[in-house]
């Protein structure tokens, strides 16, 4: 029997594999994986006859609203998996509530089978670019200084929509690289408050943490260094730049934080309140100004893992993250309420979704749990690409309603482009792995147009999605037949995989067909390496410590750009 590996080099039907792995659009059309082209050769004439009404639809709501497209405000919360938020009933499972964004919930739409990808930065880039994060280079979610990120190249949904018009902000965690080409206001935002990583740094590296015992070995006040010969191996977290803020064309400056000084949690949540409080000002002045806006706001919080600054619990959890979730549900709801005020609801856009399953390895100290789904972050298993997403727009998209169909988080990088009349802007000189699901939101369920996942750990394909079964790769040298496969309604937290060799015996050639399909068309789109240069161009104020930081990582990054 061959191996897994060099079967996907070949085809059991290679006529019909490679017919359908080759656009079948027209010239001008968004080039899409081989698996969209399957269901496209199926279901062409409805779609077409869909995206007429559509269209007209679209116009429409334009043509009540002045001429304009909506607003757009996306809030992505960090390592919330499904039932984590805005599911009422979960509440006495979870020992916590969020009802503003239950609320928020019921005034929408709830697309119950959204999938991400398995950690933060390669779910943010797939939003961003709609690319599965593989096809970028951009697989890790790194925590310390790398001098890599999201490439220039690549071309953001930021950048798709300032060509149509609209004004364009991000506030809060970016963390696609600590580079210059990948800062926010290089990606196509007019605006941007940002931390230059992530929550290893803010929220687990910060010296209340490190008292604590949430991490160990970082700080030279903990040990002895008597023994260290390489000081270049453990990073000083505070040597790190912490929150920039900028404007497109111009440089990026830190704030906040001053030379010599140490990062603590009470910095942490200052600056978390700053990005809430700085979203809510930013609504303010968009609103009174004359072109659509994409507003996109990404707090760091509920991550949080000290205690000490907890003055009293308000959930019965009593968890660091529930505590922490529950206050940002109320930050929400600020901003819902903002909107209100404002007199701009009808029209503006509201998402909140999460962005991978939970962190495992703090589960039970941070209050949370794989609960429904097995697994959770950096995990191709259901518990880390699962999460709750719920969209409201209230002149286009009907309140209340729980869609099933699957939904892929880069399917929102083409479905927000179409809202926006911004399809064209789209480039078709590579392969778009987001699908437009405007005709499930806009006409219902059972509209969507993806019934598959390609699911990744890092840059190994692990798992695949399709309609109610998942196909666990095996390894290399073994039948497929033999290989996990679990229908999902029945064994959601894919744990008894003794059902496999029933489900393979029909399914497991059709799922390595799907493979080769998909791993076949890096044939003519390659995976594209990261952006690489040296941390922190752009930004004019470094401190001292940073600047000591850089030199002593200078060689080591021009070592790892010549390879």
């Amino acid at each position: 029997m061959k191996s897994l590996a060099n079967a996907f080099a070949t085809c059991a039907f290679p006529l019909f594999c490679i017919l359908i792995a080759q656009p079948v659009q027209a010239a001008d059309a968004i080039i899409h994986d081989a698996e969209h082209n399957v269901l496209l050769a199926q279901h062409a004439e409805r779609w077409a006859r869909e995206d007429k009404e559509i269209d007209a639809r679209l116009a429409e709501l334009r043509s009540k609203n002045g001429g304009k497209p909506p607003n757009i405000v996306y809030i992505l919360l960090d390592d919330v998996g499904f039932g984590e938020i805005g599911m009422s009933d979960m509440d006495v499972v979870r020992g916590y509530g969020t009802p503003r964004i239950a609320d928020l919930a019921t005034e929408g739409l709830s697309l119950m089978r959204m999938y991400t990808e398995p950690s933060c930065t390669p779910t943010r880039v797939a939003m961003m670019t709609g690319r599965y994060a593989v096809r970028t280079g951009t697989t890790e979610a790194k925590a310390v200084v790398a001098g890599d990120g999201l490439s220039g190249w690549e071309v953001t949904l930021a950048e798709v929509l300032s060509k149509a018009g609209y004004e364009t902000v991000h506030m809060g965690k970016w963390h696609l690289g600590d580079i210059e080409e990948s800062l926010a206001t290089k990606q196509g935002f007019d605006y941007a408050e940002h931390p230059m990583h992530q929550q290893g740094q803010m929220a687990i590296m910060n010296q209340t943490a490190e008292t604590e015992g949430l991490t160990i070995g970082q700080s030279r006040k903990l040990r002895a260094d008597t023994f260290e010969l390489d000081k270049t191996f453990r990073t000083n977290p505070h040597a790190m730049v912490y929150g920039v803020v900028g404007k497109k064309g111009g440089p990026m400056r830190e704030v906040n934080f001053k030379a010599g000084e140490v990062y603590t949690q009470n910095h942490y949540n200052r600056m978390e309140e700053g990005y809430k409080n700085g979203v809510l000002k930013q609504l303010e002045r968009l609103a009174k100004g004359n072109k659509p806006f994409f507003l996109q706001y990404w707090p760091q919080h509920p991550l949080s893992f000290t205690r000490s600054d907890i003055k009293q619990s308000k959930t019965l959890n009593g968890g660091p993250v529930p505590e922490s979730l529950v206050k940002v549900d109320g930050w929400i709801g600020e901003i819902l309420d903002k909107i209100d005020t404002l007199g701009i609801a009808e029209n503006t856009v509201v998402m909140v979704m999460g962005d991978n399953g939970p962190f495992m390895q703090y589960a039970d100290k941070s209050g949370q749990s794989d609960r429904i789904y097995r697994g959770g972050k950096a995990q191709h298993l259901e518990g880390g690409v699962r999460v709750n997403a719920f969209i409201r727009w209230p002149a286009a998209i009907k309140a209340g309603i729980r869609a099933q169909d699957i939904i892929h988080v880069s399917d929102l990088f083409t479905t927000f482009a179409r809202f926006a009349g911004a399809k064209e802007n789209i480039p078709r000189d590579r392969l778009i792995d987001g699908v437009d699901q405007t005709a499930m939101m806009l006409l219902g369920e059972t509209k969507g147009r993806r019934d598959y996942v390609f699911v990744y750990e890092g840059p190994t394909l692990k798992s695949i999605v399709k309609q109610q079964y998942k196909f666990h790769l095996p390894p290399p040298g073994s039948n497929p037949i033999g290989a996990p496969i679990f229908d999902l309604y029945k064994n959601p937290r894919e744990d008894r995989p003794q059902d496999a060799i029933a489900y393979g015996v029909g399914f497991g050639v059709p799922f390595v067909n799907m493979a080769k399909r998909h791993l076949g068309t890096k044939q003519k789109y390659p995976d594209r390496k990261p952006g690489q240069d040296v941390p922190y161009g752009g930004i004019e104020n470094l401190r001292p410590e940073t600047k000591a930081l850089i030199a002593r990582m200078a060689t080591m990054i021009k070592a790892k750009k010549s390879n």
